[in-house]
């Protein structure tokens, strides 16, 4: 389970944000910033590529390659150590909040002295900040909200992270001799946004053999706890993991028991006790004889309980025993149910790789349609103009239908369309008329996210209005850890999308998960229809469909809820009947 690509990454990001903080040439920390992403995105392990296959890598040229095998070769780089020293490691950690910038950061410790977070709290609460330029009460609040999500983020762990890291897990517990099964549990199970710590299950007669290898695996850092029947270890990626073994009839009651969640236990154990019984990770027994009823499967463990078998997503006691009980339990999207992907970018804009790569490796996945949407002028940074999107268009028309999908009949059609910038005011970028010739249009906030409340509203309300937006994308624009959702009525805009016929994303990029599970709920309540989206920028995030598929499934939605499950020429048919309803009520 290489990670050197995510170590590079990090240096090279933190190398951008350290020539900002200087001073430093703008242009050239987004370079640095830019290749930060190509290498996390490289399908090849870096650290084994000479400098010459580093710069083979989109984005990478001759210094920064020679700086990734600097660092490999001698585990630090010269020039990114030199500008570290000119920063007061203060500055650094201040910059981890998501809402301050390293510019702002090294004001404060340049005007105030401050260099640990506690400093900025008290400074903020004695309104120190206020006399600073660019400082005020909005920027007060910001920064604020932005240690709290800093706080709250705490050791949790993006789901992509966590979950390489308990599927290899389980890929090596399975080998060990006398493992009968394994698999991982908790809330990465419930595919919960971040983790806090893995839980893993294995179902052995004799624990001992699995607990060794456990502890014995290359990326276990720490023991932290020893026994017969769990394990706790922390990790290099400073997961903590616990791994629990289980006789093999015990298999279901122990994965239903530590699958979660609390709440959720808490309501199938009072379910048991009202007829008489007890459940435990154990199994399921009668209180008056103490046997054991039922324990092998999680399936028997519901059915006797009178529940078909819950999907790990419902498991939050948000109506799902309730709905089980009534056999009203949704039919939830999967994965495989995906016939195609609505929102990806190639090189031409902000993406890492060629149109023809991204559109080869969707043809893999075997998908029907596939959708490019680089973006707008209106984000002045990705230097399109109305001649290259033309010719990219033309470019998408030549190959429509060209490659072949795996499992499928026929050649994957292309769709070509656009991500819209929603600008302040809620216009986007192009003309209707320009609008009018792309397949599907994406419109999404990128800028301007401390506008009001009830400006933010009106502004994505407008665009959806719009007759050539067809999907709201990441819709609260919130990036976790790292940037809070917008604060807008998003009730008004699921009210607005389901009166437009405007899709909402469920973006499956592991940093946004945007819409999140509680929103979608709502959103659904509305009647309003979904896309789960990849947001590709690189052929490797086009596998992050799981998590959006994940989260579609904690909001409770169906295939018939999720526009790209549907057959193209019912997709169609939404995307431009949407556009003749709203220009008939226009």
């Amino acid at each position: 389970m290489a990670r050197s690509n995510d170590e590079v990454a990090a240096l090279l990001h933190e190398y951008a944000d350290l020539i900002s903080i200087t001073g430093g040439d703008a242009f050239k920390a987004r370079v640095y910033e830019k290749a930060a992403r190509a290498v996390g995105g490289h399908h090849a392990d870096v650290s084994t590529l000479d400098a010459k296959g580093l710069q083979q890598i989109p984005g990478v040229g001759k210094s920064i390659a020679e700086k990734v095998v600097e660092y490999f070769r001698s585990g630090s780089v010269a020039a990114v150590e030199e500008l570290r020293a000119k920063i007061p490691s203060g500055v650094r950690r201040l910059t981890a909040i998501p809402t301050l910038g390293p510019k702002k950061a090294l004001t404060l410790y340049e005007e105030l002295g401050i260099s640990s977070i506690d400093e900025l709290v008290v400074a903020i609460h004695e309104e120190k900040l206020r006399d600073l330029k660019g400082f005020g009460p909005r920027t007060e609040e910001n920064i604020l909200h932005g240690i709290a999500l800093l706080k709250s983020s705490g050791d949790r762990a993006l789901l992509d992270v966590a979950m390489d890291l308990a599927e290899d897990i389980v890929s090596e517990l399975s080998r060990v001799t006398g493992c009968r099964r394994c698999t991982y549990a908790g809330s990465l199970r419930r595919v919960r946004e971040t983790i806090g710590d893995i839980d893993v299950l294995a179902a052995a007669n004799e624990s001992a053999p699995i607990m060794r290898a456990f502890t014995e695996l290359p990326y276990v850092t720490e023991v932290i706890a020893r026994g017969g029947t769990k394990t706790s270890v922390r990790t290099t990626k400073g997961l903590a993991v616990d791994l629990r073994v289980v006789p093999p009839d015990s298999w279901g009651a122990a994965l239903q028991y530590f699958t979660g969640s609390k709440a959720h236990n808490i309501r199938t154990r009072e379910l048991a006790v009202h007829q008489g019984l007890k459940l435990s990770e154990y199994g399921l027994f009668d209180v008056e004889s103490g046997e054991r009823i039922v324990s092998e499967t999680e399936e028997a463990v519901y059915a006797r309980l009178g529940l078909p078998w819950i999907p790990p997503p419902l498991r939050e006691d948000r109506g799902e025993i309730e709905a089980g009980l009534r056999g009203e339990l949704p039919d939830l999207v999967t994965e495989a149910d995906l016939r195609g992907d609505l929102h990806t970018h190639t090189n031409l804009t902000d993406g890492l790789a060629p149109l023809e790569e991204m559109i080869s490796t969707a043809a893999e996945r075997g998908y029907a349609y596939y959708a490019i949407t680089d973006h707008g002028p209106n984000l002045s940074m990705q230097r399109m103009t109305d001649e290259r999107m033309l010719a990219q268009r033309e470019r998408v028309q030549e190959l429509d239908g060209t490659y072949g999908t795996h499992g499928r009949r026929g050649g994957m059609r292309l769709l070509h369309g656009v991500e819209l910038n929603i600008d302040p005011d809620g216009q986007v970028d192009w003309p209707e008329e320009f609008l009018a010739c792309f397949d599907l249009c994406v419109a999404s906030v990128h800028s301007h996210f401390n506008q009001g409340r009830a400006a933010l509203t009106r502004r994505i309300v407008r665009a959806c209005e719009n007759p050539y937006v067809n999907i709201i994308g990441h819709p609260t624009t919130r990036i976790l850890g790292k940037r809070p959702a917008i604060d807008v009525d998003l009730d008004a805009v699921f009210a607005a999308c389901a009166r437009t016929g405007t899709a909402l994303e469920i973006n499956a990029h592991p940093e946004r998960l945007d819409l999140r599970d509680e929103d979608i709920l709502r959103a659904r309540r509305h009647g309003v229809k979904f896309a789960i989206d990849s947001d590709a920028h690189s052929v490797l995030d086009l596998a992050a469909m799981r998590y959006g598929v994940g989260t579609a499934q904690r909001g409770w939605l169906t295939k018939d809820d999720v526009i790209n499950t549907w057959p193209q020429t019912r997709l169609s048919r939404f995307l431009h009947k949407g556009r003749e309803k709203r220009r008939a009520a226009a």
